[in-house]
C-alpha cells in the first residue's frame, strides 16, 4: 500500500505542480543558487540548462532532499513543503531518474520494482505482486518482460525499467538527469517521446536536466536556464532556436582580459608541439564521439576547447592521456607518433589534470604520499632495485604539499579524506613539480571555491609561461576567455570554429556551440 491507502501498481495520480521560489544555496563562500525562482506547470516537460557549474545538480538536489536550501520555499501541489530528505520528496510524489543505472543486475524486471518500495513485506507474495505489476503495466506506454534479468537489457530497455520505476512508485513530479547520455539516438527519442506523450496526457510532470538543445526543442515544452547560480532565461520551447538558447546559456558578456603577467611565446613561425589529425574515438556505447577532430597546439600556448558537454570533450582527453583508444587518427607530440604509453608519458612529459581527479587521476585507498609518487615511483630517489623507498615518498610528499598548500592530516592520509580543492592540489603537486611539455587540462576547477580556482588557474598559466603547449578543456566559457590564447568550438566531435581568444565574437561562439557553425566553421 502507499502511504494515501492506494496500491502501488493502481491507476497513476495526476500529474504535480512544483515551484521553487528564491531559492538560495551556499557552500562556503560559494553561491551555488541565488535568489532562483521557477514554476514547472503539472503536466508539462520542462528542460532545465546551463553550463557546468551553473547550479543545475544544486537546483535538484535541493527538490529531493539531499540539500536544505538556505533560503526561499519549495511550493507542490500550490502548497509550501519542507522537504529535508528524499523520503519527504518522496511521499510528495517527487522522484528521480539517475544519469547511472540504479538496478541490480541479478534481479529481474519484476523483482527492481517491487524491492525499490519502502514498504516491502518481510515475506513477498509474488504471484499477488506479479498480478499487480501487470496490471500496472497495462497502464504505462512502456512494454517491457517484466521476468527477464536487469542485467539482459540493453540501455534503453535499463532506463525504461527506471523511468517505470519512479511511476510505479507514484512519484508524479519526475526528475531526469541526463537521461538520453546512454543511449543511442534511436532509443533516446523512443523514451522521451514516450515521457512527452505521458505529461500531455496529465499522467507526471517531467524536468529534465540536459544539454542537448536537439532534444530540448523536440521534447520539452518549457526551458529554464541557468548561469553561474541565477536564472538567466526561460521561455516556451516553441518560441526559442538553439542559438538563443546558448546565448542564455552564456550571456552577451565583455570577452575578459588576458591575465597580466602572461609572455605570449607563440607564433605562426612555432611548430605545435601537440598535434591531432583526423582523429575518431567512440564513446562508451560503441558510437562516434570524436570524429575527424583535428587540432593542434603550440608551445607556450593555451588552446582552449569550448562547448556545451557531450560534444566529445571527454572522449578527446581521454583518448590524448591514455585512457580510451582511439578507434583512428593520430596524436603526435614534438613531431613522433603519441599513444599515451607510461614510457611515452614520461619521454615526452605529457602530463594531465582531467575531469573528477580523485576518480580518474587518484588511487581512492592509497595516501597522499603514494599518489603523488604515481609518476615516479619506479625512479630515483624512490625506488632502488625494485624495492620502494617509503621515507624518500614521505619526504618527497611533504615538500609538494608546502609547496601546493595541500590541506592534509600528512602525506600519510588516505587521498579520499581530501575536500576537491586539495585533491586537485595534489594531483597539481604530481603533474607540475617537474618540468612539463604537454598539459591537457578538463574542467580543472569544476566545483572549487574561489581561492583555489584562483591558485589553480595561476598554475595552469606559470606552465604555459615556462613553456608548456596547453589544452584547456572546460564548459566555463569565461574560464576559457580568460585563460586561452586561442579558442576553439567542439560540436558533434569535431572543431567547428576557431579564432584568437582576443578578438573572439560570443555572438559568433554562442551559435557555434549550438550547432550553427556553416560561417564560422575553423579552417
Amino acid at each position: 500500500m502507499t502511504g494515501d491507502g492506494r496500491e502501488h501498481g493502481s491507476v497513476l495520480a495526476p500529474a504535480l505542480d512544483v515551484e521553487v521560489v528564491g531559492m538560495t544555496k551556499r557552500f562556503g563562500a560559494l553561491i551555488a543558487l541565488d535568489d532562483v525562482s521557477l514554476r514547472v506547470a503539472a503536466g508539462s516537460f520542462h528542460a532545465l540548462l546551463g553550463e557546468n557549474g551553473a547550479g543545475k545538480s544544486t537546483l535538484v538536489k535541493c527538490l529531493i532532499g539531499y540539500y536544505p536550501p538556505d533560503a526561499g520555499q519549495i511550493v507542490v501541489a500550490r502548497r509550501e513543503r519542507e522537504i529535508r530528505s528524499p523520503h519527504d520528496a518522496h511521499a510528495l510524489g517527487i522522484g528521480m531518474v539517475y544519469q547511472h543505472f540504479t538496478l541490480v543486475p541479478s534481479m529481474t524486471v519484476a523483482e527492481n520494482l517491487v524491492m525499490a518500495r519502502d514498504d516491502v513485506p518481510a515475506v513477498v507474495r509474488w504471484r499477488q505482486e506479479r498480478e499487480r505489476l501487470a496490471a500496472f503495466m497495462a497502464t504505462v506506454p512502456f512494454k517491457l518482460d517484466l521476468e527477464r534479468p536487469a542485467w539482459r537489457l540493453a540501455a534503453g530497455e535499463k532506463q525504461k525499467v527506471e523511468i517505470v520505476k519512479q511511476l510505479y512508485l507514484r512519484r508524479r513530479f519526475m526528475i531526469l538527469d541526463e537521461p538520453t547520455s546512454v543511449l543511442t539516438p534511436a532509443e533516446a527519442d523512443e523514451v522521451l517521446g514516450m515521457l512527452r506523450a505521458m505529461t500531455h496526457g496529465h499522467q507526471v510532470t517531467v524536468l529534465m536536466i540536459t544539454h542537448k538543445f536537439r532534444e530540448v526543442l523536440a521534447f520539452a515544452d518549457t526551458v529554464s536556464v541557468l548561469r553561474r547560480g541565477t536564472l538567466a532565461g526561460e521561455g516556451r520551447t516553441a518560441d526559442l532556436t538553439p542559438a538563443m538558447l546558448a546565448e542564455m546559456m552564456v550571456g552577451t558578456r565583455q570577452i575578459p582580459q588576458a591575465r597580466t603577467g602572461r609572455a605570449i611565446r607563440a607564433g605562426a613561425a612555432v611548430e605545435p608541439r601537440l598535434v591531432v589529425r583526423d582523429l575518431v574515438v567512440e564513446d562508451d556505447a560503441g558510437r562516434p564521439a570524436v570524429n575527424g577532430l583535428a587540432l593542434a597546439v603550440r608551445p607556450g600556448e593555451i588552446l582552449g576547447i569550448a562547448g556545451v558537454s557531450g560534444n566529445g570533450q571527454r572522449e578527446l582527453v581521454e583518448a590524448i592521456i591514455g585512457q580510451r583508444r582511439p578507434a583512428s587518427g593520430e596524436i603526435r607530440v614534438d613531431g613522433k607518433p603519441y599513444r599515451a604509453t607510461r614510457n611515452e608519458i614520461r619521454y615526452h612529459r605529457v602530463l594531465s589534470l582531467p575531469e573528477e581527479p580523485l576518480r580518474n587521476a587518484c588511487v581512492p585507498g592509497l595516501s597522499v604520499a603514494e599518489n603523488m609518487a604515481l609518476r615516479s615511483f619506479d625512479r630515483a630517489p624512490l625506488a632502488s632495485g625494485p624495492w620502494l623507498r617509503r621515507g624518500s615518498m614521505r619526504d618527497q610528499a611533504e615538500r609538494r604539499i608546502a609547496e601546493f598548500k595541500v590541506q592534509t592530516q600528512g602525506p600519510d592520509a588516505p587521498i579520499s579524506t581530501l575536500s576537491g580543492g586539495n585533491v586537485q592540489r595534489a594531483v597539481l603537486a604530481r603533474e607540475l613539480s617537474e618540468a612539463v611539455s604537454v598539459l591537457i587540462a578538463a574542467n580543472p576547477v569544476f566545483g572549487l571555491d574561489f581561492a583555489a580556482v584562483a591558485e589553480i588557474h595561476d598554475r595552469v598559466v606559470a606552465a604555459r609561461n615556462a613553456g608548456a603547449a596547453v589544452l584547456l578543456v572546460s564548459e566555463d566559457l569565461d574560464e576559457l576567455l580568460e585563460l586561452s590564447d586561442r579558442l576553439a568550438v567542439i560540436f558533434g566531435g569535431r572543431i567547428v570554429h576557431e579564432t584568437p581568444a582576443a578578438s573572439a565574437d560570443i555572438a559568433v561562439i554562442g551559435p557555434c556551440m549550438a550547432g550553427h557553425h556553416a560561417a564560422g566553421a575553423a579552417a
